[in-house]
């Protein structure tokens, strides 16, 4: 990096000294070294863990090193992809102060956590969009412990791929585990100028809107050389924002109870395939399962938005990988190994177009009745389509025939009970639904009662022709968004929102402030 600054330093003095304008004869050369620091970006460092009560984060750019012959400009939180891993204690309130170095506005949505409305983090509908060289005070209280993530949601279509992410742990009062990895998998370009901009999306323009004022949407589809479904152009595929021989191998010890937790942060839904260990499925987007039966050599499937925690007694010593499996070009490149300490085992290898059983939650666990059951009395139900079509002579990805922000809200009072269905009726596309603000309990997936334990989400993915049944308590007064986590479909449109009635935000939507929720 110091190579390339001193090279441009040189370039930009060549050219001074043959410019003959007194205005730029007085430019010295500490004005010049000043301009190349400016332009020449610094280096991601390693994500760092940050325990306590109170946290700043400096959202500022970066050059980030993806593997050892890729890099991109990246956005970042704390200087490193992912942004410094925040880990909390359940039922601590926290205080976490965001700083705004970017040239850009930014949030942060704390997604999974169960907080108030004004601390959601969404321009437009909960706060105005942190402007430059602003700062931004969150506080809340989690109450449940877990694996949750925190991203932007100003602009998010474009800001989260480039890099503004990272894991929020909340820590359990007793540990039932001795290692604790957190693995966020994600999908880059290593061509960002030839994918998908999603900046020029015509037609979610909210600064007109009378119900979204200060809201800056767009949905048109400028995808350049991608069509609305086209993924190709996403190419690299990361852990923890490394790919490859770059990702650091997982240490452990035999005899060792291992947690990891898998957050896919990205667009793409990963199968992920553990190799020699036999392990549990301990909890789904932060929610614990009751009683999980021990599994091997299956895929878990992670779509946008999902976690998946998963523990294993470290019996096997070797070396063994943990990987993606598909067929995309991108693919090879998320694997990650684990390796025992003191063995000198390594016969393992990747397998990623083997085909494997998937697994399910919908008969997973000690079979148990949550909160809700199917037939029950709710007093709200709604249903939502979800399709991809054309509105005014645009793409669109929508809700019951409507594109955001003019699909309709799922109007609540406080303390209602809640049944939703939703259809995904794309036909070749997939839609992680996301909820904020509470979660939810899967009823039944394509008419089929769920039959192990009681599965608590924020998110579910519906691949094309899927029909779930979720039910949820509207106890957490606000406007909330309920979205499609590929947030390509959101920018096009996939946005409804849970409000609540009679309520009133706390801030004054500033018509200045370039909200964009998507």
């Amino acid at each position: 990096m110091k190579l390339k600054i001193l090279a441009l330093i040189g370039f930009l003095l060549l050219i001074l000294s043959a410019c003959s304008n007194k205005q730029n004869e007085s430019i010295n050369r500490a004005d010049v070294e000043k301009q190349a620091e400016k332009i020449s970006s610094e280096e991601t460092t390693k994500t760092e863990i940050l325990k306590g009560n109170e946290f700043t984060i400096v959202a500022k750019e970066a050059t980030h090193q993806l593997t050892k012959d890729i890099s991109v400009d990246a956005w970042t939180f704390n200087g490193s992809v992912p942004g410094s891993q925040i880990r909390v204690m359940q039922g601590e309130k926290v205080k976490i102060n965001l700083k705004n170095e970017l040239p850009d506005p930014v949030t942060i949505h704390w997604h999974g956590i169960v907080l108030p409305n004004n601390m959601d983090g969404i321009p437009g509908v909960t706060q105005n969009a942190v402007q430059p060289g602003e700062t931004f005070t969150y506080e809340f209280t989690p109450r449940i412990s877990g694996t949750y993530m925190y991203h932007t949601h100003q602009d998010g279509v474009n800001q989260l791929d480039k890099g503004l992410y990272g894991a929020l742990i909340v820590e359990p009062k007793e540990k039932t585990y001795d290692r604790d990895y957190t693995l966020m998998l994600d999908e880059w370009m290593s061509n960002p100028e030839e994918g998908m901009d999603m900046s020029d999306m015509e037609g979610m323009d909210m600064g007109e809107s009378d119900e979204m004022e200060g809201m800056d949407m767009d949905t048109s589809n400028d995808g350049g050389s991608m069509t609305m479904d086209d993924m190709s152009a996403y190419d690299i595929f990361t852990i923890n924002g490394k790919s490859g021989e770059s990702i650091e191998p997982l240490k452990m010890k035999e005899g060792e109870t291992v947690r990891l937790r898998l957050a896919n942060i990205g667009y793409m839904t990963h199968k992920m395939h553990l190799h020699g260990q036999k392990f549990n499925v301990v909890a789904v987007d932060g929610q614990e399962i009751e009683n999980p039966e021990v599994i091997e050599d299956q895929l878990i499937s992670i779509s946008p938005g999902e976690r998946y925690d998963i523990e294993f007694v470290a019996d096997n010593p070797g070396e063994w990988y943990l990987e993606c499996h598909g067929n995309m070009e991108g693919t090879a490149g998320m694997k990650v190994k684990l390796q025992y300490e003191g063995s000198s085992l390594s016969t393992d290898k990747p397998n990623q177009d083997i085909k494997l059983p998937e697994f399910t939650y919908t008969n997973y666990g000690s079979s148990k009745d949550g909160e809700f059951t199917l037939n029950q009395k709710y007093d709200v139900e709604y249903t939502m389509n979800l399709n991809t079509e054309v509105l005014d002579n645009n793409m669109a990805y929508t809700i019951n025939g409507k594109a955001f922000p003019n699909t309709e809200n799922i109007m609540v009072k406080e303390g209602d009970l809640v049944k939703v269905k939703i259809v995904n009726n794309s036909k070749g596309e997939d839609h992680p639904m996301h909820l904020h603000g509470t979660s939810f309990q899967i009823l039944s997936k394509n008419g089929k009662k769920l039959e192990g334990a009681s599965i608590i989400k924020d998110t579910v993915n519906l691949e094309p022709g899927d029909e779930y049944e979720i039910a949820f308590k509207a106890d957490n007064p606000g406007n909330w968004l309920f979205h499609c986590h590929d947030l390509h479909h959101a920018s096009a449109g996939m946005v409804t929102m849970v409000k609540y009635k009679g309520f009133q935000p706390t801030f004054i939507p500033d018509e200045n402030a370039n909200n964009q929720p998507e």
